[in-house]
């Protein structure tokens, strides 16, 4: 079981989280920033991260960093951009052995801050300013084949599109990469200008998730940001509409095999915590799990498709249902989808269906604390939401949901875009 999360602001927009868990003999520490997303600089920002990895002033190359990072137990960097609703959200972290297990009683903790702390805030650039060239080159690269691998996912890129064309203008629908003709323009100048931007405007959070004691990081981290110039601005959470305004259509056509049907619903108003653990549990019920609505009646009982099931997006307050089909069942399973969803909004579900939809959610978020990375993302998560509610503390509030909250989370549903990605009848 994971300890609380303890929060405190270290400077300016700064805040250091820490959960203890004495399983764990690593600790892992992450620099997060959290931006809007916009289109017009999705790209920038998510290169910074990226180039920053590479080295800072006193380890410019992978040489020295490798040495730095083999002298501290074979610690590990990553980086990683992520997308949160409306939010961007720019990670750099190492992963190190915690001091207990040190032969000569270093603090490796410290050292680790120390480093993570070098790369974000002493990267290497040049007497102009900028980032070396090759490195952004590499990293635009990089930006630019994981852009374009996204088609070959047919089933996630069909997801992605059912949210730019149902959210065409609101934030969410902006990607965390950017788009190809953003991510093509990304220069050593862009990007420099991009972490300028991103060290003096956006909210940092620090996050140290381990069996270790943080103070040592929270030092290192509060004392390298106070000699930064900051500003910070206080990013507000988009707010999306509740409900659908009519049924948005699209179909788009692309040399496949299995066509794939997204359909697209808002969820009402979301007033509190409980609403969303309602709409958690609904979902589940709904196109969760294997013995969910959707997979017993549309999958199995008609088979109409190869997969059916549903996601609610609690960064957004979205749903989604995707499914495979053969094109000559789109209409069938579309409308079947829609009657699953009645039946719900109607009770027609025991108390047996519902008591193991919540017993597999419970054991599903009850292992998020089985790795750093799992509990890391459970908090950050928590930290955007405004929360610091632990899994275990999660796991009771799903079970705690009613029959009655779970029919009223389905009446508040609105269908909003269908989206149908399909054969051009060109291939075979």
């Amino acid at each position: 079981m994971s300890g609380q999360l303890i929060r405190d602001s270290i400077g300016r927009g700064i805040h250091l989280s820490a959960v203890r868990d004495a399983k764990f003999k690593h600790n892992r520490l992450s620099a997060n920033f959290v931006l809007p997303l916009a289109e017009e600089t999705a790209s920038d920002n998510a290169a910074v991260p990226l180039v920053l990895r590479k080295g800072f002033r006193e380890c410019p190359d992978f040489t020295s960093l490798n040495a730095r990072l083999a002298g501290l137990y074979g610690a590990s960097l990553d980086a990683d951009v992520t997308k949160y609703g409306g939010w961007q959200v720019l990670e750099l972290s190492i992963k190190g052995l915690d001091n207990r297990f040190a032969l000569e009683n270093e603090d490796i903790t410290g050292e680790c801050a120390d480093l993570l702390a070098s790369l974000v805030l002493d990267p290497k650039l040049d007497d102009a300013g900028l980032f070396d060239p090759q490195d952004v080159a590499l990293e635009r690269q990089y930006l630019l084949d994981t852009i374009e691998a996204e088609i070959n996912d047919k089933r996630a890129y069909a997801v992605n599109r059912c949210i730019q064309v149902m959210c065409a203008d609101e934030p969410v629908s902006v990607r965390r990469y950017g788009s190809r003709a953003t991510a093509e323009a990304v220069t050593a100048a862009s990007a420099a200008a991009a972490y300028r931007r991103i060290i003096k405007d956006a909210p940092a959070e620090i996050l140290f998730v381990g069996s270790g004691d943080s103070g040592s990081a929270s030092r290192v981290f509060a004392r390298r940001f106070a000699r930064q110039e900051r500003t910070p601005v206080e990013n507000v959470k988009a707010r999306l509409r509740t409900q659908a305004a009519g049924v948005k259509e699209e179909t788009e056509r692309m040399e496949l095999n299995q066509s794939k049907l997204v359909m697209g619903l808002r969820t009402g108003a979301i007033e509190n915590a409980r609403d969303i653990s309602a709409r958690r549990v609904f979902a589940a019920l709904f196109g969760g799990t294997p013995f969910s609505k959707l997979f017993l009646n549309v999958r199995e009982r008609l088979g109409l498709c190869y997969y059916c099931a549903s996601r609610f997006d609690v960064s957004t307050g979205l749903l989604f249902v995707d499914s495979g089909v053969d094109a000559a069942n789109k209409q069938k399973a579309q409308d079947e989808v829609l009657r699953q969803l009645e039946a719900i909004q109607k009770g027609d579900f025991d108390d047996t269906q519902l008591g193991n939809t919540k017993l597999l959610m419970k054991n599903s978020i009850t292992s998020t604390g089985d790795s750093l990375t799992g509990l890391e993302g459970w908090y950050l998560a928590q930290i955007l939401r405004g929360q610091s509610v632990s899994p275990e503390e999660d796991a009771r509030n799903i079970d705690e949901i009613t029959r009655d909250e779970v029919i009223a989370a389905a009446r508040a549903v609105t269908l909003d875009t269908i989206y149908f990605l399909t054969g051009n009848g060109e291939g075979k």
